[in-house]
């Protein structure tokens, strides 16, 4: 079980975040259209996991919008948005955004992602939400890049995923 940090103050996350070299679960999330998306569909691409707790949050609104502009930028590469706020409020945001280059999924249906990458929030205000992080897939699903960032209060670092995937 991993401690990370909220505004300073620790809180623990289910499970075991994911390792660099494993081999990615499979996992269905769910689109604006409430259609269901597997990690099956990101098969042959480089895929970018931006994990956070809700679009509601300065600093996850604001990693969106940085990984929506970059990511046109990486080749072969498709971003993925991952949060559990509910799907009407995702396209809602994007919409508004202008945000064309990332793919926002919902994690609300269920735990399986946030259970089997590690990444739910255990206890404290957050609980049952999502802990930031960012995970980086080669085109075959294995894991190239992990940042569990260790206050959700803080942005993820853009450079270290644009350096791997230039």
């Amino acid at each position: 079980m991993k401690q990370i940090k909220f505004k300073g103050q620790p809180i623990k996350l289910f499970g075991e975040f994911i390792q660099i070299n494993d081999m990615a679960p499979s996992f269905r999330l769910v689109k604006n259209d409430l259609s269901d998306y597997y990690l099956d569909y990101t098969r042959g691409k480089n895929v970018v996991l931006n994990i956070f707790p809700s679009l509601d949050t300065s600093v996850c609104a604001a990693s969106v919008r940085h990984f929506n502009k970059i990511a046109s930028q990486l080749p072969n590469t498709i971003v993925l948005a991952i949060s559990k706020d509910l799907p009407f409020a995702q396209g809602r945001f994007c919409t508004t955004e202008g945000i064309e280059n990332v793919v926002a999924l919902s994690d609300f249906r269920d735990q399986q992602f946030s259970q089997e990458y590690g990444l739910l929030i255990e206890d404290g205000p957050l609980k049952g939400l999502l802990a930031r992080a960012v995970i980086v897939l080669n085109p075959v699903g294995k894991v190239i890049y992990t940042e569990l960032v260790p206050d959700i209060a803080m942005e993820p670092d853009y450079e270290a995923v644009i350096k791997l995937l230039k």
